[in-house]
């Protein structure tokens, strides 16, 4: 079943394209890579998807559903800078997850935190950089979501904190949902993946199984983005 479609997405910033005619199908049940170098066109696809922007020329479905109120309810979406208030305690926006998504599942969220040792009573700006963003995965990762989109989720953390962070994301998504991770850390995240999508100068230059692109290619998807990419 695939959950999420674009079908011949265009979008440009006045004269610039950010993303030519862009078609791709993502099924249901599947962690997939979105990769490619600054600038070609991760961040408006994710936007698109968020319903953030509008596209020119295509369609977008998400459930068979075009981005609305109705998507965002089944979307759970990390973006790639830190979007709580620093003088908030994690205990608050627990609450306020709660509050906004129904899909939030509170105990799920509070055992992940024991786990780690992050007292719910912390306030944001207490926190180290690692485990600001551990909370941030946290809390979109306990929402029962259908698309759990992550946008550079283990961008500027240690090694550890990159482990966990994995571990967190194939750890708590069901059968039926699909997680989109955008990232140019492709080593760390590659062992995860089960499908990449390569984009390119706003097209889609690459996208399949993972195991099935090593196999033709004789090489690791790292070592084939370095060279597609002259990375």
């Amino acid at each position: 079943m695939t959950l999420l479609a674009f079908e011949n997405v265009s979008k440009s910033y006045g004269a610039s394209p950010a993303l030519t005619n862009v078609s791709l199908e993502i099924p249901a049940g599947k962690i997939v890579g979105l990769l490619g170098p600054n600038g070609s066109g991760k961040t408006t696809l994710i936007k698109l998807i968020n319903g953030l922007l509008q596209p020119e020329e295509g369609r977008i479905l998400i459930n068979d559903m075009e981005p609305s109120p109705a998507t965002k309810a089944i979307v759970s979406y990390l973006p790639d800078t830190t979007y709580l208030n620093e003088q908030m305690k994690v205990k608050e926006a627990l609450t306020y997850f709660k509050t906004f998504y129904q899909d939030f599942n509170l105990e799920r969220a509070q055992g992940l935190l024991r786990d780690l040792g992050i007292d719910e009573n912390s306030r944001f700006k207490k926190l180290s950089k690692g485990n600001k963003e551990k909370v941030q995965l946290i809390l979109v990762m306990s929402r029962d979501a259908r698309l759990y989109v992550l946008d550079e989720p283990i961008g500027g953390v240690d090694p550890a904190a990159r482990d966990y962070i994995l571990n967190t994301i194939i750890n708590n998504y069901s059968p039926t949902s699909t997680v989109l991770i955008s990232t140019h850390l492709i080593s760390d995240i590659e062992p995860i993946l089960d499908e990449i999508v390569f984009l390119k100068d706003g097209k889609v230059v690459r996208q399949g199984n993972v195991d099935d692109i090593r196999y033709e290619s004789g090489e690791s998807i790292d070592q084939l983005f370095r060279h597609e990419f002259k990375a």
